[in-house]
C-alpha cells in the first residue's frame, strides 16, 4: 500500500503533494510558492501579504451567499528534525513518507504532519465541489 491509497485520498495526496515541497521553519519560500500556485491553478482568488501567509478564498456554494465566512487557518512550515544517522537536507528534499502497520512515518526524519495535516484538508476543502453546512 502508498500513502496516496489511503483513506480519504484526496486529504492523503495533497498531504503527499506538500511534503514533497522543502519546508523548513525560516525558509517557507518554496511552500508559499507551492500554495499560490494550487490556488491559482483551481481557480480560486490567491494572494500572499507582505508577512508570507497565503490567503485563498472561495466562494460560496450556490445558496448559501449570505451566510457567515468561515476562515481555515495553518501553517506552512514544519519542524525539520531528523535521526542523527539521516542524511537528509530540508532546505532540498521533500519528506519521504512510509507505511509501518497503521502508522504513516517519516523514513529518519520527522513527518510534518503538524500541521501539514491541516494544510492538505484545507486543500482538500478548497477543490472540494459539495457543500458544507456550517451549524
Amino acid at each position: 500500500m502508498n500513502i496516496r491509497s489511503l483513506e480519504p485520498t484526496v486529504v492523503w495526496n495533497h498531504f503527499e503533494d506538500l511534503n514533497n515541497v522543502p519546508r523548513p521553519s525560516k525558509k517557507e519560500e518554496r511552500v508559499i510558492a507551492f500554495m499560490k500556485e494550487f490556488g491559482e491553478s483551481n481557480g480560486l482568488s490567491t494572494y500572499v501579504d507582505p508577512a508570507g501567509n497565503v490567503i485563498i478564498k472561495k466562494p460560496a456554494s450556490t445558496g448559501m451567499e449570505s451566510k457567515q465566512t468561515v476562515i481555515l487557518q495553518s501553517h506552512l512550515d514544519m519542524v525539520h528534525q531528523k535521526n542523527s544517522d539521516t542524511n537528509f537536507d530540508f532546505n532540498t528534499q521533500g519528506i519521504n513518507m512510509l507505511i509501518d502497520g497503521d502508522w504513516v512515518t517519516a523514513d529518519g526524519t520527522t513527518l510534518g504532519a503538524d500541521n501539514g495535516m491541516g494544510v492538505a484538508t484545507i486543500m482538500s476543502l478548497l477543490v472540494s465541489k459539495e457543500y458544507l453546512i456550517l451549524l
